[in-house]
């Protein structure tokens, strides 16, 4: 591994759009955009004004980092779609990283992650079983430790922005071989299908 690879984040899987440019443990640049719709129009050229603003271009990342989720359905997909394109397109690889990962990087464990789903449900990972939906009301988890949106009162801040998280996670697997992101869901997508359809993942 270079000793200080660059590594491209990016997540959509919320009203956002979110980026951030790691060079080695080195924080070069971040962008947050909140909005609830536009992520597949706005994305690519958020991630070239990012590179821009580091001077750098896309020849010169190691690896990209995406996260997969859990979260908003159309969401995902644009921004794990995206991250394989981009791949395959410059012949470096593409983490997925989920939130919970996220979230948890760097607090200590075990920590249950706790993520607002709406209708009264959470994003669930207490400790080190497996993810799952969990209904909010009168929830109990056996991690000592809480984060995430739904952690409720006493829980720990993430020790990082999101998306520098995600680059984060990413540095400390770059190497290692790893599977090409996808989409990460607890739950599935509303009946209604969206206005404008998601890119295409292949398999």
């Amino acid at each position: 591994m270079p000793p200080d690879p660059l590594i491209l984040a990016f997540d959509t899987s919320a009203a956002h759009c979110a980026a951030a440019l790691l060079s080695g443990e080195r924080l070069v640049a971040s962008r947050l955009e909140p909005m609830e719709k536009g992520q597949a129009e706005r994305l690519m050229p958020l991630l070239e004004e990012l590179l821009a603003e580091a001077g750098v271009g896309w020849r010169d990342l190691a690896a990209l980092a995406v996260g997969t989720g859990p979260g908003n359905f159309t969401g995902v997909r644009i921004a794990v779609a995206a991250a394989r394109g981009l791949a395959l397109g410059l012949g470096v690889p593409a983490i997925g990283v989920t939130r919970f990962d996220a979230l948890a990087l760097g607090l200590p464990e075990p920590v249950a992650v706790m993520e607002d789903a709406r209708r009264g449900e959470v994003y669930l990972r207490d400790g080190d079983a497996p993810a799952r939906m969990a209904v909010l009301e009168g929830l109990e988890v056996s991690a000592p430790h809480r984060v995430g949106s739904a952690a409720g009162d006493g829980a720990l801040a993430p020790l990082y922005p999101l998306a520098e998280a995600i680059a984060r996670v990413a540095l400390g697997r770059l190497g290692s071989e790893q599977p090409r992101p996808a989409p990460f869901y607890l739950r599935g997508a509303d009946a209604a299908p969206p206005s404008d359809p998601p890119p295409v993942i292949l398999p």
